[in-house]
Order: C-alpha cells, then structure tokens, then sequence
C-alpha cells in the first residue's frame, strides 16, 4: 500500500498510496436499452444508441484499464461517474419486477482483496468509482519530483483533489452504498473519513518540504509542521477504531503513528529555536524534553515502519538531544530559571496551508447531454414546480418594482416636480393632452383661420342665392312669354298656364328661400361669436403655446439670499430619485435574465437528493437581487421623504401657492378658448356642407325647370304653327286629321309632339331643344343615387348620410358637381333618396314651417353651439 517518491533526498520523503478498487465485468448497454425500447419506444432507443455505446465503452475501460496512466484514469473516472449521474436519474435499478433487475455490481475491497461487495445499486457503482478517483489523485501526487517547487506544487495540489474525492465519497453516496448486507469496509464512512484526513496531512507535509526549502523562520516551520503532526493524529485516532483497527496492515498504522510523532517533534524542535533567540530558555528546554520523549516512546513501537521515516527520527533525535544539552547547561550557569512540567506548557500553534478541493463542479453532471431527451415524469413534475416557484418571485419583484416607480410618479405629481423646476428655469411645460388639443387647434389653422372660413360662408350662400334667383327667373321668363301669347291669341292659346304647371317647383324654390334666410341668420350667429369670443381664442394663436404661461419668478426682496441653495438641493434630490428609478428598470431586465438563463432541468435530472434542498439551494441565487430591490425601494422612500421637506421650503421661499393658481387660471382659459374654438369649428363645418349640399339641389332642380322651360317651348312652337294654319283658312278636314293639340295634366304622360319646320314666333325665346322628353315624364330610376354616401359610424341606420365633405379653406365654393337629372312629379323628392333640411315631404302638412338649416346629420354628435342667441 505504501510507495516512495522520485526523490529521496530526505528520509521524511517516505508517503503513502491507495490503490484501485477492483470490479468484474458487467453489461449495461443491453439492460438499459431493453428499458429504453420498452418503457419509451424503439424509436428511442435508436436515438440514444450513441449513449448507450459511450457507457458500455466506460465501463469496459474501467475493466481493462486500457490506459494505466493516472491522468488517463482520472478523466476516465469522471466521466464515467457524471453518466452514471444521469443513468441513476433515468433507470431505476434494483431488484423491483418493473426496474432493471439484471444488473448486479460487485467490487472488491482495496485493502482486503477477498472480500467484496455485490449489490443491485447503482450507489455502489458511484462509490466506488469515487473511491478509485481518490486512489488516481493519491497516485498522481507521489508520481511527483518533490526536490522541486513545481513538483511540490504539483504534488500539493494532487493530495488535495485525493482528499476532496472522499469527502466528497463520503458526504453523497457512502452511506447509500453500505445500505445493505453486501458491502466493504474501505466504502464506510470511517474509513474514508480517515482517507480525507492522511490525503490532508501528506498535502500540508509538502507544504512543509516547500518552506524549509525556502528558508523560512523557525516560527513559520513550526506553525506548519505541528499542523501536519495534526493531520496525521486525526487520520491515526480513525485507524484506531474498531472497525478500521483489524483492517489495515500494520505498516499503515506505523507509519501514521511515527509520522504523527515525528512531527510533533519537528515543531518542538522548530518552536525551541524560535525561544532560544528569545533567550526563553525554560520553555526551550520544556518543549525539546517533549519532543525527546515522544520520540523515544514512538520507537518502541515502530514494528514495521519504513527505515528512512526511522532515520529521519534518529537524526531529528540527535539534534533535539544535542540543544537540550546545551541550554541545560546555559540554563545552570546563566539563567537559572525553573523549567516548567511538559504537561503545563500550552498546545503549540499550527497554520493550515491546505484545504479539501470541492469537488462539486468537477463531478457537475447537469450540463452533460446524455439520455438528454428521457425525462422521468417525476421529473417534468419537479420542474413544472420550480417554475411556478421562480414565476412567483419574479411577478413579485415585478410588482414592487413597479409599484415604486408609480409611487414616484404620484408623488412628485402632488408636489409639482419637477414642473415648478422646470418654470423657474422658464422650461414651461403643458400637460400632455391639453398640449396636444392645442397642436390640433393651430394644425387646423387656429382662430386665425376662422376668418376665411367664414368668407368661404358667405361666398357659399352667394352662389346659392345667385342659383336660386337664375332658377326662378326661368320660370318667370317662361311664365311672362306664355302670358304673352295667351293674351295675343286668346281663346285659340289652350295649353295650360305654366302657373298651374309650375306650382310644386314653385312650393320649393320659396322652400329653398326660406333656408337661405335661416343659414343667413345661423351664419350672422356665428360671424357673431367669433367676433365675441376672438379675445379669448388670440391665446391659440400664441407659437408656441408655453409662451402664454405664466412665470415663476424669484422673491423680490430675499432674507438670507438661499434661494439657489434651496433649488441646488432640491435639483440634486431629483437626480438621486432618477438614479433610483434607471436601478429599478435594470434590475426588471435582471430578474428577465435571470429567468430566461435559469435551466434548473439538467441538476434536476443529476440530482439524487431531495428535490426540496435542490429548490432552496436553487431559489437562494435571487436572494440577491431580491435584496437589491428591497433597499432600493428603502431608499426612494427616504429620498422622497426628503424632497417632500424641501419641496416645501422650495414652496415657501417662491410663492409657490401663487403660481399654480395662476397657472391653473391660464390651463382653464386654454381650455376654454379649445372648447369655443371647436364648437364654432363644427358649426362652420355644419354650415360649408348644408351649402354645399343645398347648392347640388338647387343645380338638380335648376337643370329640371330648364328642361320645362325648353319643353313649353317646343309645346309653344307646335301651337303657333296650329295656330296660324287656322288663321290661314285651313280645311276643317285638315283640322279634323291633324285635331287639336291635346295638352296633358301634370302628372300625366305627355306624347312626343310632332314637329314643324316653321319656326316659332319669336325664336329668340325658344331654346334649341336637347330632348323630345317631357319634364314630367319620369325617367328610369337609378339603383343608387347621386349624392349617397355610405352612413357614418356615429349615426343610426334609420338617420339620412351625411352630406358632401366641406371644401377645402381657401375656395370661393366646390366646383359643381355633374349630376344626372331625374326628371319625375315636381312634388317628389330633387333625386332618389334626397332628404335635405329643404326638402318637404308630401306627407307634409299645409303651411308647416320648413326644417331650418344646419341640421343635416354629421359624423360627430350633434351640439348646441350653432343655434346659440
């Protein structure tokens, strides 16, 4: 069990080795992909062939060590045992009917070869294979020159991870694999318990060789190798008891029994050079006593210890006899000083120089992919646990996040920061919607725009009047020729008079008249208003609109003049509170992070303990960040807390009661004016579209008394020429053929009149005819009419559509529109479906008052403003 180094240069050199456990063959390929095929699908098993053939190579090489050398082993062992973390997570083996129960794994004791243990437990598998890897590193560190530093280091470093290997053994699967009537001593907890502690103590010995080799004091030499003394008595007391006193050879025990000793002695001897250059020659000569007879007790019982640790002994023993020697003798001559009992003197200090390598991540299996894609449903149930534990902290930190930051934004907002800020440094500031009311306002050309609007009115209502008053002089030019002729003819003039005719066409002319006169008033109301309220709407016009805000001025006379130091303050507590609120928003987007990185399925999958004390350990990385929130939150209470203090003195020093109610007083004007300007806006818009509107009737009905007017023309033509053949003495048989001219009633068919080549009386006030049609003769009616447009969304099914889109500012009126005449009764409607506010139903009672303007139903809800007095 025992080995030299390379060197050999002193006789301390002399440490100990563990060997390998060894195992016999096993098959885990076919067991486990019968599993696979079986509990998940062949589909599966196909998938995972590569898996499967990498742990079945494992452990083959574990077999044949086909590579002996211990770096080869190490690696080898480290990844055999992360699949075997992955395999236990995955394949419940044990000697269970539905788990794999064909799988037996026998190991042999490193130090009592005959005995084994055999069990259906993958713990013993991991065990043992942590065992071996504990066994490599203590091979690897005796495999290294210690007569130089780097091999010292190399060696301090090997001893350490060997150390770490069974701690590691013995705080995870130890006790797991003793569970059981088949086990091995050298997998107890005791005994590798005591292999962590002779690991530790040959680490801190080359600790020791390194200081010596640099000459360091006796102090440091002494604190050092006491401690190694330490060591090797730890591992000494556990070799003593019961379970481990029979199983170790005993060139074991003597060997940690003198190495204990001997540098027990090694510190005495170290520590007495220290306190004779103190010229503490009492304690000297107490401490190389101690050291001479616990050097001379160990010899007596040293049977079977190496010879170089035994010379070592002897030469330290000469040189412990040699000072004690002398410094009785100084003692006895100079100092004579009573040496105190061994017994009564304090422990000796010692210095630890190593510690047990963790071997936590070395051995981390959660980043490993194999078997990645079976995931036991115990498993997917954990997980699904987890998250909705990390969903819980994050929505809560979320939330109190921002709570904070609105919290801020009320609290600043009661105290009017930074606006008042803000106004004393003249950066004025509207609230955000009245700004954008007002941008809207001067977008549409402001009050200042309102004057044109209310030419593009009356140029409207000009064109209106000017189409009506053409319309009726039509009529009355037809009417005054027909009067004409019936009084020159007489009796022989039997057509009908037009005013028999023309009555409907009359009826809405004047109906049209009367809504002239009404939208003349309504628009007088509105030159009126605008007129009337011009002075409060100029402040819309103001560019840019903050300019109208009142100011915040400094106090005319100051006490103590601390005004900038008050603001400078202030200002200063508003940048913390900025500060604050830019931590809060990075540490939402760290808890996001967080989240998204947080894979905790893989440690899941590796871990073999509770899953509860995985959660906590897993939950506690966002105690942090959780901390972080908490003081941040503290912290802008505070601040605010602050900036409430000094935004009064701020209030007080400035007048600030003052200035927001002045500021209010200029809010509420504003909004005002916007209001104001918005109704008159809507009621010019209201009266542009009843212009425009009346004017396409008007045209329509203007185009429908022209086709009367060129109609009794031709009618007028046809009776001159009747007229006159009479006079002339025609035949009455002629007169019989060709009758006399038969005038229909309105709202009769007329027949196409025949035509004459003898031209009318007075042709200048016949018009060439552009159809044979009569006026009243109704036409084809089309599927849609003219002006129809699609409802608006704001208006209910059973209310008209609206109107023709105001015109663009700026025109005199629209450009006509070409409409297609609807010759039909001239008591109907203008077109198909035509219902303007001049338009008077038939169902219309006599004398009824007609509709008054501006009512024609729009998009927007109806409002009072344009009937105002």
């Amino acid at each position: 069990m025992a080995g030299q180094s390379s060197s050999t240069s002193t006789a301390t050199n002399i440490m100990l080795a563990i060997h390998e456990k060894k195992t016999t063959s096993l098959d885990l390929y076919r067991p486990l992909r019968n599993y696979i095929s079986m509990f998940y699908s062949e589909r599966e098993a196909q998938n995972l062939e590569d898996d499967l053939q990498t742990v079945k190579q494992y452990r083959s090489d574990l077999e044949r060590q086909p590579d002996p050398s211990p770096t080869s082993r190490r690696d080898l062992l480290q990844k055999y045992f992360k699949a075997l973390c992955l395999i236990e997570t995955r394949f419940p083996i044990s000697p269970d009917s539905d788990h794999i129960n064909t799988v037996t794994f026998v190991w042999y004791d490193a130090f009592k070869q005959k005995q084994k243990a055999s069990q259906q437990n993958i713990h013993l598998e991991k065990a043992a294979v942590l065992f071996n890897l504990g066994a490599v590193y203590s091979q690897m560190g005796l495999s290294f020159d210690r007569a130089t530093v780097e091999g010292r280091r190399q060696a301090i470093h090997a001893f350490i991870a060997a150390a770490g290997s069974f701690a590691f053994l013995r705080d995870n699967a130890a006790t797991k694999a003793s569970m059981g009537t088949s086990t091995t001593v050298d997998l107890s907890v005791e005994c590798v318990g005591m292999l962590e502690r002779l690991m530790l103590a040959q680490a801190q010995e080359c600790v020791f060789e390194n200081t010596i080799a640099k000459g360091s004091t006796p102090g440091v030499c002494a604190k050092i190798s006491r401690q190694v003394g330490l060591y090797y008595e730890e591992a000494l007391a556990a070799l003593n008891v019961a379970s481990l006193k029979d199983h170790f050879d005993k060139g074991w025990i003597a060997h940690v029994q003198l190495k204990a000793a001997l540098f027990y002695a090694e510190a005495c001897y170290r520590y007495s050079l220290e306190l004779h250059e103190k010229e503490e020659i009492a304690e000297e000569i107490a401490r190389l006593k101690s050291a001479s007879s616990t050097l001379a007790e160990v010899k007596k019982s040293s049977r079977g210890a190496a010879a170089q640790i035994l010379d070592a002994i002897s030469k330290l023993e000469a040189n412990i006899n040699r000072n004690l020697d002398r410094a009785v003798k100084e003692n006895d001559r100079v100092y004579l000083m009573r040496v105190p009992s061994p017994s009564s003197l304090p422990p000796l200090p010692a210095f630890s120089m190593v510690k047990i390598m963790p071997m936590n991540e070395v051995l981390d299996a959660s980043k490993e992919k194999m078997f990645a894609s079976l995931v036991p449903d115990s498993s997917a149930k954990a997980l699904s646990r987890y998250t909705e534990m990390v969903d819980d902290i994050i929505r809560t930190q979320a939330e109190k996040l921002q709570q904070g930051s609105e919290l801020t934004r009320v609290r600043l907002k009661e105290m009017d920061l930074p606006d008042s800020i803000l106004s004393l440094e003249g950066n004025f500031t509207l609230p955000t919607d009245l700004k954008e009311d007002v941008e809207a306002v001067q977008i549409s050309g402001g009050p200042a725009g309102l004057e044109a609007e209310l030419q593009q009115l009356m140029d409207l209502r000009r064109v209106n009047h000017e189409l009506l008053v053409q319309t009726e002089e039509l009529l009355q030019k037809e009417a005054t020729e027909d009067a004409q002729f019936r009084s020159q003819f007489g009796t022989r003039w039997t057509r009908p008079q037009s005013s028999t005719l023309t009555k409907n066409l009359q009826d809405r002319l004047n109906r049209f008249a009367a809504n002239l006169k009404q939208a003349a008033d309504s628009d007088a109301r509105i030159e009126r208003s605008v007129r009337d309220h011009s002075a409060l709407m100029s402040i819309l016009d103001r560019r840019p609109i903050e300019s109208a805000l009142p100011t915040l001025a400094r106090p005319i006379m100051s006490l103590d003049a601390n005004e900038d130091a008050i603001v400078g303050a202030l200002k200063q507590s508003l940048r913390q509170l900025e500060t604050l609120g830019a931590q809060r928003a990075g540490l939402e987007d760290m808890l996001k992070e967080m989240k998204r990185k947080d894979d905790v399925l893989p440690k899941l999958m590796t871990s073999t303990g509770s899953y509860e004390d995985l959660f906590r350990k897993e939950i506690a990385k966002y105690d942090p960040i959780r901390e972080d929130i908490a003081q941040n939150i503290e912290a802008q209470e505070q601040l605010l807390l602050q900036i409430q203090a000094q935004n009064e003195e701020f209030s007080a020093v400035f007048n600030l009661e003052d200035y927001k109610a002045s500021r209010e007083k200029c809010y509420k004007q504003i909004q005002a004016a916007i209001a104001k300007y918005r109704e008159i806006k809507e009621n010019i818009n209201e009266g542009l579209k009843f212009y425009v509107t009346l004017q396409d009737a008007i045209t329509n009905i203007k185009q429908q008394c022209s086709d009367f007017v060129m109609t009794r023309n031709i009618q007028c033509r046809e009776m001159i020429e009747d007229v006159q053949r009479q006079m002339a003495g025609l035949s009455f048989q002629d007169r019989k053929n060709t009758g006399s001219y038969s005038y229909p009633a309105v709202n009769q068919p007329h027949q196409t009149p025949r035509s004459s080549s003898q031209p009318p009386s007075d042709p200048q006030n016949v018009p060439h005819p552009r159809s044979q049609t009569s006026y009243y003769q109704p036409h084809e009616q089309s599927t849609m009419p003219a002006y129809a447009h699609p409802p608006s969304p704001y208006t209910t099914p059973q209310q008209p559509p609206p109107y023709h889109i105001p015109p663009a500012p700026g025109a005199p009126y629209p450009p006509p529109q070409v409409q297609q005449p609807t010759s039909q009764e001239y008591g109907q409607p203008a077109y198909p479906g035509w219902r303007g506010p001049y338009y008077n139903a038939h169902g219309q009672q006599s004398g009824s008052l007609p509709r008054p303007p501006y009512t024609i139903p729009g998009p927007y809800p109806p409002h009072q403003g344009y009937y105002k007095q």
